[in-house]
């Protein structure tokens, strides 16, 4: 939990960083950008967690561990974006906005959260991307020259091999076929 929060964190702080440095393509997108602040902590890997726990994607289990996530991000985000707001300032269109009515202390941030999609980012930090279920638990990519690759998730690498199913045949059926569902060998 203190790590998660630490990571929060610093992560409401580098996106509000992002807010001035960017190079924006006109200067009204500049404008808007710098009243409201609006930034988009997200998630990326939620599959690959429920995988580790355990936990099937579509279970009561799995959606009572979102809220409670979510809920501790949200919580954490907003307590940074207050933080933010006593050293930097307030965000320039606070006073007056839903924010302020509804009783919100000063925030640096008219939004701190988001659901985005991570596909990119997620290839790079080699984990499922935003909330969504695996996208493939293995797959072929036809790279340069007629080469053919076939990229397999990590986790299930894992469990394959410490359940003892794991071989290159299984593999190949399993990029052909996109699915595990009807491969007798798991």
């Amino acid at each position: 939990e203190a790590r998660l929060r630490e990571v929060i964190r610093l992560g409401v702080r580098f996106l509000d960083n992002v807010i001035e440095v960017n190079n924006y393509p006109i200067p009204q997108i500049a404008e808007q950008t710098r009243a409201n602040r609006k930034i988009g902590l997200g998630v990326m890997g939620w599959a690959d967690l429920l995988i580790e726990l355990g936990i099937p994607f579509h279970s009561e289990a799995a959606l009572t561990l979102a809220e409670d996530v979510m809920a501790f991000l949200s919580r954490e985000a907003w307590a940074a974006s207050i933080e933010l707001a006593k050293e930097r300032g307030e965000f320039p269109t606070f006073r007056g906005s839903a924010l302020e009515q509804r009783g919100m202390p000063p925030v640096r941030n008219a939004t701190v959260t988001t659901i985005a999609p991570t596909g990119t980012i997620s290839i790079i930090a080699n984990c499922s991307s935003g909330i969504e279920p695996l996208f493939a638990i293995a797959y072929e990519k036809h790279v340069m020259d007629g080469e053919r690759l076939v990229e397999v998730h990590p986790r299930f690498l894992d469990l394959a091999s410490k359940r003892g199913f794991l071989s290159p045949d299984l593999l190949e059926k399993i990029a052909r076929s996109g699915s595990i569902a009807r491969i007798e060998e798991i």
